[in-house]
């Protein structure tokens, strides 16, 4: 209901207007000052239009997460992850999701999971909603403390289970594999590639919609051409949705390792890692992987550093070489050193 203006006496017996009304999903109520009417409608009228644009009593006072949400969207920032998260909040205004708030919000969407996957599906969305309306001056910023957990050595896939997996997997898999780790698209870049963005002729493909918003063409080898030129035509490479795509992944995932028994189970986001990971091993250095793979240099240090680890690095301390030799077989007994 917008402001209506009504009238009240002072104490010295002057009429002075009034403003009441819902604006924004908050009830308001107030004077305006002054005992002209058209004076007091522009008055009215100006303070409804601060409540909404949520500049009355601070830039959050009108702002809710629904309507966060929406301009976050609007911009065509990813909604995965966000359904539980709105159903969670409700209509409740931005201002009052405090950064303990959200944390707590985290530990009952996911009751039963761990500290990554609270960061990732609950603490970093909800904090790129809020702080995307910052940006547009419609609210203030939050951070979020991330719960702490066990940083883990990422698996990634190498040629040689690439060939084993191909040897197994049905045609569309094989493809989509392939793709992933020679060109280190996304799953999401992968499932969104469109015949148009193949070029056969000059053997590369165009990455459109990517997260940093940046698009890239990287080369395609010979067996990746294959694999794609031997797709049907008739649709998109990859026409099924992710929860197919996932679905086929794990079937052929599971067959592999009955076949194969050394064989070992990997995501299909395994297969970026192989693409970076493979790179650096070559000697390749971190900004040209970095662009290569469509991220920054620091995500790239922060999420694939391992990769350059080298377990008997310690043994130059010694001067001693990264295999042992015969005195130090002598001087064991009872171990087998190889």
């Amino acid at each position: 209901m917008p402001l209506t203006l009504f009238k009240r006496k002072t104490r010295d017996g002057r009429s002075i207007y009034w403003y009441k009304g819902t604006v924004a999903g908050c009830r308001r109520r107030g004077s305006t000052r002054t005992s002209d009417k058209e004076t007091a409608a522009r008055i009215a009228s100006k303070i409804e239009t601060k409540l909404w644009s949520g500049e009355l009593d601070g830039p959050q006072e009108g702002l809710t997460f629904p309507q966060a949400v929406a301009l976050y969207l609007e911009a065509e920032k990813p909604s995965k992850y966000l359904t539980k998260i709105i159903a969670y909040w409700g209509d409740k205004k931005v201002k009052d999701m405090k950064a303990g708030a959200i944390r707590q919000s985290a530990i009952e969407i996911y009751p039963d999971a761990g500290a990554a996957t609270r960061n990732r599906q609950v603490i970093t969305p909800t904090q790129a909603v809020i702080n995307h309306c910052a940006e547009l001056e419609r609210c203030s910023p939050v951070r979020v403390r991330r719960f702490q957990f066990e940083t883990k050595i990422k698996l990634h896939v190498t040629l040689d289970w690439i060939d084993t997996f191909g040897s197994h997997a049905r045609p569309m898999i094989k493809a989509f594999v392939t793709l992933m780790f020679a060109t280190g698209c996304r799953f999401s870049e992968a499932r969104r590639l469109e015949w148009s963005d193949i070029d056969f002729q000059n053997k590369t493909i165009l990455i459109r919609k990517t997260k940093a918003k940046k698009e890239r063409m990287p080369h395609m080898p010979a067996r990746l051409l294959v694999a794609l030129a031997n797709l049907p035509r008739d649709e998109k490479p990859f026409p099924w949705s992710e929860s197919s795509i996932r679905r086929f992944w794990d079937e052929d995932i599971k067959a592999t390792a009955e076949a194969v028994p050394t064989f070992v189970r990997m995501t299909c986001h395994s297969c970026r890692h192989g693409f970076v990971t493979g790179l650096l091993r070559q000697g390749y250095d971190v900004k040209t992987v970095a662009d290569a793979a469509g991220m920054t240099v620091q995500v790239l240090l922060a999420t694939y550093a391992h990769a350059l680890q080298k377990p008997q690095l310690s043994d130059t301390l010694f001067g001693s070489p990264l295999t042992y030799g015969d005195d130090v077989h002598q001087q064991i007994q009872g171990v087998v050193v190889k």
